[in-house]
């Protein structure tokens, strides 16, 4: 059995307190905030809860573990705060910091004392909700390197009761289904097939570029494969 991931999380308002809770679930968490109202509500959700001022850099340093994996600083607005507390688990070599940032320029010191990810949680969530407004049939998307994304798509009209070998989408669209959401019990199926039928009701979740990726999209509407020569 594989050791359970240990983060720490710094700043426990609402960005900070729904990652920790969410990475408890497979992950062992560390939760810090200098309320001690908020660590004790969070408290039995996460492995270990501390009050502190993360601001003391002796005390940080005696509360966070050695074998760390990430630490994620989310601390409000308090822009001094969160840079400090950056360049300290710099200091005490944490493998992965990614910090929550407010502007670009708040955005370049973290990246210069250390930071290795910043997070910008707003301008993110609005860039998918925006994505998911103009295409409807888009329902959710993560960007890779380069122009290159995963997305869930609705599953085209013209795509069902077809296979993937017959539909050809590598050779015809430049893209590769990674998975099929399907309605419980049957659940996902992780790296289908060649031979896995098509479903009505299935959902495509793809890699591709975002060019490739919407002209599957543009099919979504297009009436089924028997009333037409070709998908």
């Amino acid at each position: 059995m594989s050791k359970r991931k240990l983060v720490c999380v710094i700043g426990l308002g609402h960005f900070g307190w729904e990652l920790a809770v969410a990475l408890a679930k497979t992950c062992e968490v560390l939760a810090i905030d200098r309320r001690q109202s908020t660590v004790d509500e969070i408290g039995d959700k996460v492995h270990r809860a501390l009050a502190m001022d993360v601001g003391d850099e002796e005390a940080l340093a005696s509360v966070i573990p050695e074998h760390i994996d990430e630490a994620i600083v989310s601390m409000g607005e308090n822009l001094e705060s969160s840079i400090l507390c950056t360049l300290y688990l710099k200091r005490l070599k944490v493998p992965v910091i990614r910090v929550k940032a407010f502007s670009d320029d708040h955005a370049v010191v973290l990246q210069q004392v250390g930071a290795d990810e910043v997070i910008f949680p707003e301008r993110e969530t609005a860039r998918r909700l925006a994505a998911r407004i103009i295409n409807p049939n888009l329902l959710d998307f993560v960007p890779l390197g380069g122009d290159y994304q995963v997305m869930e798509v609705r599953m085209p009209t013209a795509f069902a009761g077809r296979t993937l070998a017959e539909l050809n989408l590598r050779a015809r669209y430049n893209v590769f289904v990674i998975s099929i959401l399907r309605p419980e019990p049957e659940g996902m199926h992780f790296l289908p097939g060649p031979d896995v039928v098509l479903l009505p009701q299935d959902v495509l979740v793809m890699i591709g570029r975002e060019t490739d990726l919407r002209q599957i999209q543009d099919k979504v509407e297009e009436p089924p494969a028997h009333q037409k020569n070709d998908a």
